[in-house]
């Protein structure tokens, strides 16, 4: 079978490797659709990692079909769709320093155990939507940290796919107002689309002043008028945002921080101490990777539409070029043939 491996920095191959079978406990998938992340993009940038430097598969937010399984295993069978939690690979993070990757013909799945390791997805929901159930998780995290409460205002920085995935999970627990801010109109307008309340052009308007439009404005002490959003998620990872809502949080807002920050953020704690804000960072999806997967089946055609590009696993080099080039492209899947 081929599978997809980085090589060295900036270098990656397809190899044929052999294809495994199942053992008692375990199940091997037949890959159908995988999703490049920003963080593949990383580990090709800096040549893969370790243990496994030069060496990595590639390859997590997995959706695919069960070709085998093992005497053992219970509630699995044979044609099942299924998508992989990562983490439970018992050789290592999927596609994340593991001994496996998704971008393979095959996957095989130790101790193979439905909740846990992977989750069966109805087969009219198409493999590619499906794919996005793991950084679906990592959008539903960040929700879960900011606490969310129906009735309630929000807003999302940063239209990517964890942005996107946070829209549409705020939207479906009844939030009164969510408001996404990006810079790109493109991302703009796919926000509007899935179901944003309204969105900002932070390159051309001003967001405080918006925001008193679309949530109005609560005074935290005299002269100084806050925002009335009860909760913000930051999806974009620049140093804008923080500050800007370090300056328009009113008393008792919630930020949620999924976005990696590759720079140091100044914060003033003196300067916040009278609003209370709660400050909540979210990293990867500790109990969320399935949690998550009901909303996917339940409203799939809204998720479907964070994909911005579907490119066949023969041309899996043209996909990791095209997720390598800064603006290019938003989510990126490769898909797979049935075999």
């Amino acid at each position: 079978m081929s599978t997809v491996v980085v090589t060295g920095p900036g270098t990656t191959e397809v190899q044929e490797v052999d294809r495994p079978s199942a053992g008692p406990k375990d199940v091997l998938v037949r890959v159908r659709a995988c999703g490049i992340c920003g963080s593949d993009v990383f580990y090709i940038h800096i040549g893969g990692i370790p243990p496994r430097q030069g060496a990595t598969p590639l390859g997590h937010e997995i959706a695919g079909e069960v070709v085998e399984v093992g005497d053992d295993v219970v509630g699995i069978a044979v044609g099942d769709h299924v998508v992989i939690n990562p983490m439970a690979a018992p050789t290592g993070i999927i596609g994340n320093g593991g001994s496996t990757g998704g971008l393979a013909d095959f996957l095989l799945i130790q101790d193979a155990t439905v909740g846990v390791s992977l989750a069966i997805v109805p087969d009219e929901i198409p493999f590619e939507v499906a794919a996005l159930n793991e950084p679906m998780a990592v959008a539903r995290h960040a929700v879960n940290r900011a606490a969310p409460v129906a009735g309630e205002r929000a807003v999302v920085f940063g239209a990517g796919p964890i942005g996107l995935g946070a829209l549409i999970d705020l939207k479906l627990r009844g939030l009164a107002s969510v408001v996404v801010i990006d810079v790109l109109p493109a991302r703009l307008a796919k926000a509007l689309s899935i179901g944003a309340d309204a969105v900002i052009d932070s390159s051309t308007e001003d967001v405080a002043a918006r925001l008193i439009e679309l949530h109005g404005g609560v005074p935290l002490r005299a002269g100084d008028l806050r925002r009335g959003t009860d909760l913000f998620i930051d999806a974009a990872g620049v140093p804008a945002v923080i500050q800007t809502v370090l300056k328009i949080a009113k008393k008792g807002a919630r930020l949620s921080i999924p976005a990696v920050h590759k720079k140091p953020v100044e914060v003033d704690f003196g300067a916040i101490l009278s609003t209370e804000l709660s400050i909540h960072m979210a990293m990867g999806y500790p109990t969320e990777i399935f949690e998550v997967t009901a909303d996917i089946v339940a409203a799939w055609e809204k998720y479907a539409q964070i994909i911005s590009d579907r490119i066949p696993f023969d041309s899996v080099q043209d996909a990791l070029t095209l997720a390598m080039t800064p603006g290019a492209a938003d989510k990126v899947v490769v898909t797979f043939p049935a075999g």
